[in-house]
């Protein structure tokens, strides 16, 4: 059962809460005041809210807290929640040899228990708004994107859901197994259905649809094509991996006779409506291309670190503006599934570079709220502490043993360990508190995943 928007007359007052509005002048307040009016923020402010106000169901005192806007999650792979811990010290292209036989034994009971685990982990984290990139469609398997839908919509998560698809297999030159792989028909058919069927582009959506092609080693060229003209015919977004690691910048260029980014371009895949996950291995030419087009990355430090991909060059691509936000990825290679780490990992790992200011605490915060909204096409709704914008906002306790001696609650949040949350707003709805979910049982989510994880292992 979806999670329904609070009475758009039903007030939620949090005041004495250091806030980080992560606004366009990145404007803060050490002791301030939000006001939520139904769905979305009516005003923030420094100082206790306005007196007199109607309509007021709930007030949290923020003290010993800071205040930012919920976090948005720009790629994932929810599915992967149930086939966590495996290939522990494999690059990609040997993981996926690895566990695409694994996944091509998926059904839908099995992605909506993996789809529960991989949405309670990142809600638990802080997140508000994810994207989940699905393109393993074995045959036989029921309604995999309707199962992760499903699944969402019962935890109250914003959702952008990604048809993803496969139709280049070994015989044809590429990755994963022939029998993985769909007809490219029946794959344009199948994406323009979810679209029709399922993507809501209202103001305040809770769910969006984006078609999503797996990669360049596993899409043919002809798929990559048709589906960027399907999704502009149909006003959604595009979504695929690039330039994740060396050994696929050399499949393309042995394959395609160029570059990711340039065969990106040859087959329309550059754009205000497009982003990339990962692009790790990118040269100054390709950066220029990305923000010259309006082109977005999903930065996934965590993963990139997991599979050996290497360091993506985030202040680079910040300095020639292009548009990036975080993302967990699959939970295979990212086994914590909690976006909120991301913050920490994605300063952290950029530092490696020998710069210990290339990112900053509060860039590494405007990567994981802001950043993530402009890449998914969202940022007039989400992703900062504004009014009018919807009312997504994470209550992060930093006055606890591990945070307490930080005077910067931004620096809390990002450089030390992840806070407790007290409080997570998805539309105006408290999903987390106190640190649990608060619209389904979470013990009952993770015993139903470890039944799921052990029923996948055992089809083996």
């Amino acid at each position: 059962m979806a999670v329904q928007p609070p009475a758009a007359d039903r007030r939620t007052v949090i005041e004495n809460a250091a806030i980080a509005t992560v606004d366009a002048r990145d404007t803060e307040y050490a002791r301030g005041h939000v006001v939520l009016l139904g769905n979305t923020i009516e005003s923030v402010g420094d100082g206790p809210a306005p007196a007199g106000l109607d309509g007021v169901a709930r007030r949290i005192d923020g003290e010993g807290h800071l205040l930012t806007p919920g976090l948005v999650n720009t790629h994932h792979h929810f599915y992967q929640w149930i086939t966590r811990g495996l290939a522990q010290d494999a690059i990609l292209f040997d993981w996926l040899v690895a566990l695409y036989p694994t996944w091509a034994r998926i059904d839908a009971d099995l992605v909506r228990a993996a789809t529960q685990g991989s949405a309670a982990a990142l809600l638990k984290s802080g997140c508000t708004t994810a994207s989940d990139h699905h393109y393993v469609f074995p045959r036989g398997a029921g309604d995999l994107l309707g199962a992760s839908i499903d699944g969402v919509r019962e935890l109250g998560l914003r959702f952008t859901a990604l048809r993803g698809s496969m139709d280049r297999g070994r015989k044809d030159g590429g990755l994963p197994p022939d029998h993985a792989v769909e007809d490219t028909d029946e794959i344009l058919a199948a994406s323009e259905a979810a679209v029709d069927r399922w993507h809501d582009p209202s103001p305040g959506s809770m769910l969006q649809v984006a078609l999503a092609p797996c990669s360049p080693f596993s899409v043919s060229t002809e798929l990559m094509r048709q589906s960027a003209e399907l999704a502009r015919r149909k006003g959604v977004r595009l979504h695929t991996h690039g330039s994740e690691t060396a050994e696929e910048e050399e499949f393309c260029k042995q394959l395609f006779g160029m570059g990711p980014t340039d065969y990106f371009e040859s087959t329309g895949w550059l754009g205000e409506d497009v982003w990339m996950a990962h692009c790790v291995h990118m040269n100054d030419s390709d950066l220029a291309k990305f923000a010259e087009t309006g082109t977005g990355v999903a930065h996934c430090p965590s993963s990139n670190a997991r599979l050996a991909a290497g360091i993506a060059r985030v202040p680079a691509m910040l300095a020639a503006g292009v548009p990036v936000g975080l993302g967990v990825d699959g939970t295979a290679s990212n086994e914590s599934g909690e976006l909120g780490t991301e913050l920490r990992n994605a300063l952290l790992i950029n530092r490696l570079h020998g710069r210990p200011d290339a990112l900053t605490v509060r860039q590494a915060l405007r990567l994981g709220t802001m950043g993530g909204a402009r890449v998914l096409g969202r940022q007039a709704e989400i992703g900062s502490i504004e009014p009018g914008k919807l009312a997504d906002l994470a209550l992060w306790k930093v006055d606890g043993v591990l945070h307490s001696s930080i005077a910067d609650p931004v620096a809390a949040l990002v450089l030390g360990a992840l806070p407790p949350l007290t409080a997570l707003f998805v539309n105006g709805n408290p999903v987390v508190e106190h640190g649990r979910l608060s619209t389904v049982d979470e013990d009952r989510i993770a015993r139903t995943a470890a039944r799921a994880a052990r029923t996948l292992a055992a089809r083996g």
